[in-house]
């Protein structure tokens, strides 16, 4: 199998199909092995809506922010299956300070003055992405230039070497074990979905003492979070957490009263502390090379192709 693969990617979640299929751009063979198909991921749970949510400064993450920003817009303009150009209204409670450090990656952000409780409105275009379609057509676009998904659940990731002498380790929580890294940690995600009365526009109130709170439209319903519950581990119901939720998006967008409850999703995010793992393993087996690309938290979908682009320079470097 090794003459037919070049680069394995362990993880088929938006960050492992990403760097799969920028990999093969860049003319690498390769294969991905998936625990759950990629449909099946925590990465079907997102709101999947561009926006580094608790995620640190750092020069990186802002260059991967800013080309993630810019290929899903593309990807927007292409009609790609899932993925929509929103406007967005971020609500502040805190005192402006200036725009966010974020901000030169949309590109379009403008800041206007809000009423009370709020001190600022800040208005951008954020990419918002339908997983289950987006993930498929990645696939599909993998596959159709030669490459494979296969279902193989790794127990270390020492055995992917077996098939190629490039790994890339997208593993997410499972990386906490795989790469024996105390910091991987999950971070429990709650959302409500409701039928769409025709909204259009995301909005979000991150500063709301009662619990961070965000309203992203789709094409059939509309997506109600949340929660970001660092250290929960578990995804059992939590009817009140639910009702919590949808009474805050109710008082942020009343038109949403009266919309159909359709269900919830809850996930756990692969959250790190200190930040995404985007490196070269400098313990990787004598002629091999494994690369780590884990820990982007509830920032999958905002850094996932700039992230995929330094994945890919790191496995096909020199």
């Amino acid at each position: 199998m090794t003459a037919a693969t070049d680069v394995v990617v362990v993880g088929g979640g938006v960050i492992g199909m990403t760097a799969a299929v920028t990999l093969q751009q860049r003319g690498a063979r390769v294969t991905v092995l998936a625990a759950d198909d990629p449909a099946d991921t925590v990465s079907t749970v997102a709101a999947a809506v561009w926006y580094p949510s608790h995620t640190d400064q750092d020069p990186r993450v802002l260059r991967w922010a800013r080309e993630t920003h810019t290929e899903l817009g593309r990807q927007a303009a292409d009609g790609v299956p899932g993925v929509v150009d929103r406007p967005t209204r971020m609500l502040l409670r805190r005192p402006y300070a200036g725009p966010p450090w974020w901000a030169e990656a949309c590109g379009d952000l403008v800041a206007e003055t809000a009423p009370p409780p709020y001190t600022a409105l800040l208005r951008f275009t954020a990419p918002t992405v339908e997983m289950t379609p987006y993930l498929t057509w990645l696939r599909q676009r993998l596959e159709a230039g030669g490459g494979r998904v296969l279902r193989r659940r790794v127990r270390r990731l020492a055995d992917a070497f077996e098939i190629a002498p490039t790994v890339v380790n997208a593993t997410g929580l499972a990386a906490g074990q795989l790469a024996a890294d105390p910091a991987v940690h999950p971070a429990r995600g709650h959302v409500v979905l409701v039928a769409n009365p025709g909204l259009t526009v995301s909005v979000r109130d991150e500063d709301d003492p009662a619990g961070i709170t965000y309203v992203h439209p789709r094409r059939h319903d509309v997506v109600l979070g949340g929660t970001y519950q660092r250290g929960v581990g578990h995804t059992a119901p939590d009817p009140d957490t639910a009702v919590a939720i949808r009474r805050r998006c109710v008082a942020l967008v009343p038109e949403l009263a009266d919309a159909p409850v359709l269900g919830e999703r809850i996930g756990l995010r692969p959250a790190r502390h200190g930040g995404p793992r985007v490196e070269v393993d400098p313990a990787s087996p004598p002629g091999s090379r494994l690369v780590h690309a884990y820990g982007h938290g509830g920032a999958g979908v905002t850094l996932s192709w700039g992230s995929a682009a330094e994945v890919a320079d790191l496995a096909l470097g020199g």
